[in-house]
């Protein structure tokens, strides 16, 4: 086997694992859309093995004969009834994966919104205690064996919603909501993604996603539900004048509906849907350069002097 090939199969092999695979399934939705995936490599594949013994049965009957031989009509009527067949077991089982994917919604589910931005992500949780919404940003938290269902919109163009190890992917449409269920099975840590080109930055608007147990979730919810602190320090007065218009941290005056929700910015594994991750020399990089980082984005440069700007960072970094 040459290099190439060898190369060739590593890469293939290397697309079935990872945090954002299909072939790799962590949930029940995704399980259901795994199987419906093998169910038809295996009808189409067994068809067209059928396809190609037919082929060389043709060539070599032609070469043994000198010339075209007739199909014998049983053969066509076997065909039809291969072909009838595979067509139904398909039909069977795209109904099965559907009502696996979107039936299995029941009373009790948890509740969650995520608003696809140009390019970040909304997403706010229904605290099940008060019934208040928890806002945070571009960082999915899910209980371990539970159904969460998730309300998808879109705050301007269409996106579309796909976190493979876990569901199919779904559009996300302004005007409108589309709702997913989701039920992992697997913990750790999975990325999602915009599969909807939604311009320039779609490539960078990915989407952080960990599954956990349920104690851990919801410690991790209540923890998020808090206000942020709200020190008297120099970072905290930059941010009151230069990002408050546009972000909001609850527990402070700032209350800007532009932009994400940076009241525990720190707690998040990465900064800019997935962009960088989340260091305090990042943070302080995507605040004076935002541009230079992910061109097109709507975050405007903050001027700000080198003390104001390491300052903001240390506030930025304090928000966990």
């Amino acid at each position: 086997m040459t290099r190439i090939g060898v190369v060739a199969i590593m890469l293939l092999l290397a697309g079935c694992q990872g945090v954002q695979s299909p072939l790799a399934p962590g949930g029940d939705q995704a399980t259901a859309l795994h199987n419906l995936f093998l169910l038809m490599m295996a009808v189409c594949g067994g068809i067209y093995a059928l396809v190609l013994v037919g082929l060389g049965w043709s060539l070599r009957r032609v070469r043994s004969a000198g010339q075209a031989a007739e199909v014998p009509e049983r053969s066509l009527w076997g065909a039809a009834i291969v072909i009838v067949i595979g067509l139904t077991v398909l039909i069977v089982g795209s109904f099965v994966a559907d009502r696996a994917v979107f039936a299995s919604r029941r009373q009790g589910a948890m509740m969650v919104r995520v608003t696809g931005h140009q390019w970040w992500w909304r997403i706010e949780y229904r605290d099940p205690a008060t019934g208040r919404w928890i806002e945070t940003a571009n960082e999915l938290h899910l209980p371990l064996d539970r159904t969460t269902r998730v309300a998808l919109g879109s705050a301007d163009v269409i996106h579309s919603f796909w976190v493979p190890n876990v569901a199919g992917k779904l559009d996300m449409i302004p005007g409108r909501r589309n709702v997913l269920d989701l039920t992992p099975r697997r913990v750790g840590w999975f990325r999602g993604q915009c599969a909807e080109f939604c311009g320039t930055q779609h490539a960078h608007m990915a989407l952080d996603v960990k599954v956990e147990s349920v104690a851990a979730f919801e410690a991790w919810l209540t923890e998020q539900a808090r206000p942020a602190p709200s020190p008297a320090s120099r970072g905290a007065a930059v941010f009151a004048n230069a990002c408050a218009v546009c972000h909001a941290i609850r527990g402070t005056g700032a209350s800007g509906r532009v932009g994400p929700d940076l009241t525990h910015l720190a707690s998040r594994k990465s900064i800019a849907a997935g962009t960088l991750t989340m260091t305090r020399g990042n943070l302080q990089g995507w605040i004076t350069q935002p541009q230079a980082l992910k061109p097109g984005t709507s975050m405007p440069a903050v001027p700000l002097s080198g003390p104001d700007a390491d300052a903001l960072a240390a506030y930025m970094e304090s928000l966990k």
